[in-house]
């Protein structure tokens, strides 16, 4: 049984994952993560495999609980001798395994000496013209959780979340990347049509449960992020039709031989 981030300092148990990590994968270092949201899971399947351990056999590590996510911590070859590590599921805050959990894939990532992580989701669409289907490059975010993964005077700089250079580098993947403003929920009950439309009034143009804690911890470690996020279905309010996670399976299974150029071409210029 693995460790729990609640038992041990987060940082020394990121660090104990990390040389986990390396031991198990055989590598000695990564320079890029990739952590697959909800749709994102057919994103990586043209990418060449060069090592594979499950999630839950690393420290502070649990097997992920949502449908369509994998339970497993890939290494990639990107280009030449550098490699990635793509996480194919994450934990969520509402499975009620505390602020720690969420972000200690970031945490290890980081002590793995990662420098630029890319954090992608499955998200409610406020916008029309954004369908299913549609990959959006978030801006910024709005965290509506209630918590937070720094404990105590960690004041960090959060203007430029989501590095504005990364965004650019991912236009010149694909330059009708449109850009948004992505809102945190708690989950897991999907948004209320009221709450949709209050997101909106705050500047939000996308809804979800994921990212925005994940996120944070990777700016205290000093990472630079690029997040993605799918379109999945439109928002509560903006479509009459009742949500269901299949819906969210179904995009990015439809929209699966875009995203993995995405993602392939994204990582050889990252």
């Amino acid at each position: 049984m693995t460790q729990s981030p609640g038992s041990v300092d987060p940082l020394t148990l990121a660090a104990g994952a990390a040389e986990a990590v390396r031991r198990r994968l055989r590598i000695p270092s990564a320079e890029v993560a990739l952590v697959l949201g909800s749709g994102w899971s057919e994103a990586v399947a043209e990418l060449e495999v060069i090592g594979r351990v499950p999630l839950a056999a690393l420290p502070g590590f649990h097997t992920p609980a949502v449908a369509g996510h994998g339970g497993e911590l890939l290494a990639v070859r990107i280009t030449g001798d550098r490699c990635a590590l793509v996480f194919t599921g994450r934990t969520h805050h509402y499975e009620g395994r505390g602020v720690a959990a969420v972000v200690h894939g970031v945490r290890t990532a980081a002590a793995c000496g990662v420098r630029t992580v890319v954090l992608t989701n499955g998200s409610g669409s406020l916008r029309r013209e954004w369908g299913p289907g549609t990959p959006v490059l978030i801006r910024d975010h709005i965290n509506l959780t209630g918590v937070t993964p720094l404990v105590g005077p960690r004041f960090v700089d959060m203007s430029e979340a989501y590095a504005g250079r990364l965004r650019d580098l991912a236009r010149t993947v694909d330059p009708s990347l449109p850009e948004g403003v992505y809102v945190q929920f708690p989950g897991p009950q999907y948004e209320t049509p009221a709450e949709v439309r209050m997101a909106g009034v705050l500047g939000g143009d996308l809804v979800g449960m994921s990212t925005v804690l994940e996120t944070i911890a990777a700016r205290e470690r000093g990472l630079e992020v690029l997040g993605l996020s799918l379109a999945t279905n439109l928002a509560a309010g903006i479509s009459q039709a009742p949500l269901d996670h299949r819906e969210v399976i179904a995009a990015g299974q439809a929209a699966a031989p875009r995203l993995r150029s995405l993602i392939t071409e994204l990582l050889a210029v990252l």
